[in-house]
């Protein structure tokens, strides 16, 4: 210890000179030897005196560090001598406290990044050198299909239940694209990034996974929304003229009596007629506003479906659903109308409305001819229609009702025939 040899250092410096003079001053033995105790004894006492504050600052010193390694920040010096040592105590105590209000705040910084992830629709996985599971938001959970925390679980591990198309995907690790086959709901269209990192001295492979499904579609919609615009605003600058010049023909031919005539402005009329239902049923597609919320009064609008539609309508208990009452209404009576055009018999012909959870889940099933894959595929697609005077639009705007209250919506062939839709709305 630094204290044990300032002692010694005294005792040698104060025992040697006594030795020199007690030698070329010949004095007996014995005096020299009790003069050298003495001396050693009052040096060492003086020694050991002079530095115990030294000692007591080093030591706090040393205790404070230990702190430091130990990661606690909270204990500080007690030394407070006016000197050296107590100018570094003092220094350590505003380091110790400086250093735990950046401790605090990164920490306040971590709670608040781990709610923004936890919450984040995006799934985020922290993966350490040895493939295990560091962190997991919510979002990765339920892409796993994990019903607990997967922390501290083998990534191998958990992959291996899962779907073909996510263990290959992240099996690859490469960013990229990949789709996911879901039972009861469309597929997903998801992209993965990952990168690799260095935390806390240890190699981290970091994995992000965000769903592109509904952004790919609302990117698909509004193309074929401003399609739509366009052709609506060119049949409605030549309608107009059109319409002005039949009414205008139709006047100065009044007293000509000819039925052939007659027919040729007949069919003028109603094809202008046609196209005019045309261009307003397009424009309330492309122009479908904003759904105005309100807790939604299932009994009454099962008993209106019942009287318009003969139907078999299944309503849970307790079914709580926020939604635009007008928008909802015609997300049925469309769904309800394809059923009906689909060849099957009205008692075939169901519509369940359920409470799970957070979400309104509503199934329409019937038991018609069902959908190819290929049908399927574009049915939920502006303009894409397989009756010969179907205009596309009854799915489509379905799907822009659904997206528009941020539910899914889903086409499922079933086993003994017939289709079923399935419509998720989130509150």
């Amino acid at each position: 210890m630094l204290r044990n040899k300032i002692i010694l250092l005294c005792v040698v410096a104060a025992v040697v000179p006594l030795l020199l003079v007690s030698y070329f001053a010949a004095l007996p033995r014995l005096y020299t030897l009790l003069a050298v105790i003495g001396c050693a004894l009052l040096a060492g006492l003086l020694a050991y005196q002079l530095s115990r504050p030294l000692a007591d600052g080093i030591a706090s010193l040393e205790s404070g560090l230990l702190n430091f390694k130990d990661g606690e920040l909270a204990t500080l010096l007690a030394y407070d001598s006016k000197d050296e040592l107590g100018d570094l105590c003092r220094l350590y105590n505003q380091t110790a406290k400086q250093l735990r209000q950046e401790k605090q705040w990164i920490y306040q910084r971590e709670l608040m990044l781990d709610k923004v992830l936890q919450s984040s629709e995006q799934a985020v996985l922290l993966i350490n050198d040895q493939g295990f599971i560091v962190y997991s938001n919510h979002s990765a959970r339920s892409l796993f299909e994990a019903k607990s925390a997967i922390e501290g679980l083998n990534l191998e591990n958990v992959i291996s239940t899962c779907s073909e198309q996510l263990t290959r995907a992240i099996n690859k690790g490469i960013d990229g694209l990949f789709t996911l086959d879901k039972t009861e709901q469309e597929s997903q269209t998801w992209h993965m990034a990952t990168g690799r990192l260095l935390l806390n001295n240890q190699y981290h492979q970091l994995y992000v996974f965000k769903q592109l499904t509904r952004e790919l579609s609302r990117q698909e919609v509004e193309v074929w929304k401003k399609v739509i615009r366009i052709i609506s605003h060119e049949l409605n600058n030549s309608l107009g003229p059109m319409s002005s010049m039949l009414h205008s023909a139709q006047l100065l031919t009044k007293e000509v009596d000819e039925p052939r005539l007659k027919r040729v402005f007949t069919t003028i009329e109603d094809r202008i007629k046609h196209l005019n239902e045309f261009v307003q049923g397009y424009g309330k597609f492309a122009k479908l506003p904003t759904p105005q919320l309100s807790a939604i009064n299932w009994p009454s609008i099962v008993e209106q479906l019942k009287s318009q539609w003969q139907v078999n309508i299944t309503l849970g208990d307790n079914v709580n659903t926020q939604a635009d009452h007008t928008q909802l209404e015609q997300l049925l009576i469309n769904l309800l109308k394809n059923a009906y055009e689909s060849g099957t018999k009205p008692e075939d012909i169901s519509l369940s409305i359920q409470q799970e959870m957070a979400s309104t889940h509503i199934t329409v099933s019937d038991r018609g001819k069902g959908m190819s894959e290929t049908v399927m595929a574009n049915a939920l697609i502006p303009f894409y229609s397989t009756k010969s005077t179907g205009s596309g639009l009854g799915l489509a705007l379905c799907r822009e009702i659904v997206e528009a209250h941020h539910g899914q919506i889903s086409l499922h062939n079933r086993e003994q025939g017939g289709l079923s839709v399935h419509v998720i709305l989130a509150q």
